[in-house]
């Protein structure tokens, strides 16, 4: 969430997340995301974003 302010793909992610009452909160896997959105229909850019986001919070 501390990317909501951010003007790219993962603030968008971001602002998605944060609006969507339902979001997952753990378990602490990708594939728990990628459930949650392909669930809602999400385009599949959103779908990269969220890899994109992932491998960015994986490696840290």
């Amino acid at each position: 969430m501390r990317h909501v302010t951010d003007l790219d793909a993962i603030g968008d992610l971001a602002r998605l997340a944060d609006a969507d009452p339902d979001w997952p909160e753990g378990p602490d896997r990708l594939q728990t995301f990628t459930d949650h959105l392909e669930n809602g229909r999400a385009t599949r850019a959103t779908l990269h974003n969220l890899t994109d986001a992932w491998v960015r919070y994986a490696s840290r």
